[in-house]
């Protein structure tokens, strides 16, 4: 079916509503990009609060609490007469009848509908591994990360002076992706540099932290160098990176893989999901062509087939340009959200609509103090690496937060936590249990660390 190159309609004599589905970067770019247009917003989430997902990790790792890096969605459209904010979840969605379904009940009909809905974990399949693996997508995820990861190091004193011995301090990330990256060289950060004189009978930097990436190389979509470079940036900081292995089984503090033939197995005090995404079941509900991961197929005025009043953006999409899916990342999303109220823009005009193209400015990841790697496609082309890709990273990531608040309360926390090597939001919530460590407990000590998987079994960097 060919792609709607002419408006809508004739300008409507009607003031036109539209409904935004999800407060990511997507849905509040739309939004924001509808402030001066003669058009009625209403934009619905779940949850009353935006959250820059880029940042989550830190949050995971207790260098920033939730509240730096989330802001409550009525706060950021406070001020944008047009706009108004319902707290719900949509249930159902009637292209025909043009309204949607709510979980409340109540049906909202719409004139535009842009569906923001982002992704969520996938486990290919094996959803029973959840319990035992957490993937990192939003706030809640983050804080039952953080809970994890500080109760280990907790338990693993109160056990060593009761009984004089604790089980093994394994810290396992599957997925060598960029979150997958981020996450180990975290750890890896807060068990040698942070808490190495908070505990006087255990020894933090004791623990070993393993990435475990199916592929041949970490941060497969970057540039071989870069990959390489992040590869040697973890090994420095102690993290042990095994590529080309790939996990068949998780359980209650353990991790089967394979790799070379050979099965493995680990006990592990936390395990950490950074290995798939699939999209939104929301997407679904629409009746349009779905890809692989359930990813809306749109064309280049982001609508699905057939349904020009509808816009599907962010994570949900899937969205080609010359010959290549773009990624379900910060920036995408964003221009997607602003590029709607372009074309809304242009069907109130009676214009013909503009087709989005995405300006793909880099993409950066950090590796551990002070160290990243960074693909910079504008204002200039460069690799950087290092503390240059740091500081990059550091002053982009501040450059887009929302709210002047959350800028400065980030910038001091980065500065304190550089300068003090402490952390300031290392709060345990929650209950007290992970999962198998009592099991362990009951089995009494070992003479041996039960994990076959061993360091120089690792593939060399490319």
């Amino acid at each position: 079916m060919g792609e709607l190159t002419r408006p809508l309609q004739q300008p409507p004599t009607h003031r036109p509503r539209v409904v935004i589905v999800g407060g990511g970067f997507a849905g509040i770019h739309a939004a924001c990009g509808l402030a001066r247009l003669p058009v009625d917003v209403t934009l619905v989430d779940r949850r009353n609060h935006h959250t820059f997902q880029p940042l989550l990790y830190q949050v995971a790792l207790a260098v920033l609490s939730p509240t730096d890096i989330a802001q409550p969605i009525r706060t950021i459209l406070s001020r944008q007469q047009n706009a108004e904010v319902l707290m719900d979840e949509v249930t159902g969605i009637d292209p025909d009848a043009r309204q949607i379904t709510l979980a409340s009940g109540a049906q909202l009909p719409y004139d535009y509908l842009v569906l923001a809905t982002g992704a969520t974990h996938s486990y290919f399949g094996r959803d029973d591994w959840a319990p035992f693996a957490p993937g990192l997508k939003t706030v809640e995820d983050a804080t039952e990360i953080r809970r994890r990861v500080l109760l280990a190091f907790e338990l693993a004193e109160r056990q060593m002076v009761e009984h004089g011995w604790h089980p093994p301090l394994n810290f396992v990330v599957i997925g060598g992706g960029p979150t997958g990256v981020e996450l180990a060289g975290a750890i890896s950060d807060i068990a040698q540099l942070y808490m190495r004189h908070d505990f006087r009978h255990i020894d933090p930097s004791k623990s070993r932290v393993l990435l475990l990436e199916g592929s041949p190389r970490v941060l497969g979509t970057y540039p071989e160098d870069l990959s390489a470079k992040a590869e040697a940036a973890l090994r420095r900081l102690g993290v042990e990176v095994h590529t080309h292995t790939h996990v068949t089984a998780i359980g209650p503090g353990w991790v089967e893989a394979e790799a070379n033939g050979a099965s493995s197995r680990i006990d592990v005090a936390v395990t950490l999901w950074a290995a798939g995404v699939e999209a939104s079941p929301l997407g679904s509900l629409l009746g349009a062509p779905l890809d692989h991961r359930g990813c809306v197929v749109i064309d280049r005025r982001l609508n699905p087939p057939g349904m020009p009043e509808v816009f599907v953006l962010g994570d949900l999409a899937h969205f080609e340009q010359d010959d290549h899916q773009v990624p379900g990342v910060a920036q995408p999303a964003m221009q997607m959200g602003d590029h709607v109220a372009k074309i809304l823009s242009a069907d109130l005009a009676g214009r013909s609509r503009p087709a989005f193209r995405y300006f793909d400015k880099g993409d950066m990841a950090t590796i551990g103090r002070m160290d990243a790697v960074a693909k910079v496609e504008w204002p200039f082309k460069a690799h950087l690496s290092g503390f240059p890709a740091w500081a990059t990273w550091l002053t982009v990531h501040i450059f887009f937060l929302i709210g002047f608040r959350n800028r400065l309360s980030v910038f001091a926390a980065w500065t304190w936590t550089y300068f003090t090597f402490t952390r300031g939001a290392r709060l345990i919530t929650g209950d007290q249990h992970l999962p198998g460590w009592q099991r362990k407990i009951d089995a009494g000590p070992s003479t041996e660390d039960a994990a076959p998987i061993q360091p120089e079994q690792s593939q060399p960097s490319p």
